[in-house]
């Protein structure tokens, strides 16, 4: 693992054999929310970000994810395309109070809420006395959908 130097006194860490092409570029960091990404113009109309520049555009209906949440995290092993939902699945730093997606505490009845979100609207999948059985709901929507929670 090498490490590209950054505006701003961050640096992104990329595969030794992805080092010397990289770097020959200039890098921005570039914070999105939350998060830094090491970004470079193309033109003057045009940036990319360094891990499309490593594994390339993800197909129609997929987004590039940081397994590990850290934006600047460029190997290899750290990136993959995933859909938009299991990219909020595996998001860093989110105060809620389940470990599990699509499960939250519903203090009015004192039970464990799980809903999904289809199309931008919240879909309310039911009530449960165990955080598991929310899951296991919440699950099985995301089955029905096509779709699979990270970490299946």
């Amino acid at each position: 693992m090498k490490e590209i130097e950054l505006t701003q006194g961050l640096k992104a860490q990329v595969d030794d054999e992805d080092f010397e092409y990289l770097n020959q570029f200039k890098w921005c960091a570039h914070k999105d929310t939350k998060t830094y990404y090491a970004k470079r113009w193309v033109n003057t109309n045009t940036m990319i970000t360094m891990h499309h520049e490593i594994i390339g555009y993800p197909p129609v209906g997929f987004e590039t994810d940081h397994k590990s949440g850290n934006g600047l995290n460029n190997q290899r092993h750290n990136l993959r395309n995933v859909t938009h939902r299991q990219n909020c699945q595996n998001k860093k730093n989110i105060i809620k109070a389940s470990r599990y997606p699509g499960v939250s505490w519903h203090n009015g009845t004192k039970k464990w809420r799980a809903r999904v979100w289809i199309n931008s609207v919240s879909k309310h999948l039911g009530l449960f006395f165990t955080e598991i059985e929310a899951f296991n709901a919440y699950r099985n929507a995301i089955h029905a959908l096509g779709e699979t929670v990270i970490g299946e």
